[in-house]
């Protein structure tokens, strides 16, 4: 294994279980000081759903589950309203199938807000990891090792 990368994964485990084992907060309950750059898990009881990465935790929190946030603003939201009503997976050309047409349809809007709400009420952790690559590679490291129903690594 090359050095550097070695280097790069070292600390993840030690991560990952501070990110399981670390507080949890629900909507309303963020702490006031909290890091800005880091790795969160979206859970309920101890079925892990979703992890993310970002520079601005507390505003991507919101994002997630925030009313007013839209489809492309809330990704996990958009995955839980999706299968909540069994929709095709969206494809990136313009029309009905689409994610934007998707976002149109009144029984997938009625999804999305109930998938927001259902966010709000989950246990949210996060985990402080401010170098990207180190980041990056703690989220696939969740994302694999907890088996996340709602990541993918898909492409576009």
């Amino acid at each position: 294994m090359h050095e550097k990368f070695a280097h790069a994964i070292s600390s993840l485990h030690q991560k990952f279980e501070s990110l399981q084992t670390g507080p949890s907060f629900t909507y309303g309950e963020l702490p006031v000081q909290m890091p800005t750059s880091g790795v969160y898990m979206f859970s309920e009881e101890s079925n892990h759903l979703y992890v993310g990465r970002s520079n601005r935790l507390r505003k991507r929190y919101f994002l997630h589950c925030r009313p007013g946030s839209r489809h492309n603003q809330a990704s996990f939201a958009f995955k839980l309203a999706k299968e909540s009503i069994n929709a095709p997976t969206a494809n990136y050309k313009t029309g009905k199938d689409s994610r934007a047409g998707l976002a149109l349809e009144p029984e997938f809007v009625a999804a999305f807000i109930l998938a927001k709400e259902r966010i709000r009420r989950m246990q949210y952790r996060y985990v402080e990891e401010t170098d990207q690559t180190r980041q990056a590679l703690l989220e696939a490291y969740c994302i694999i090792a907890l088996s996340t129903p709602f990541n993918d690594f898909d492409t576009h």
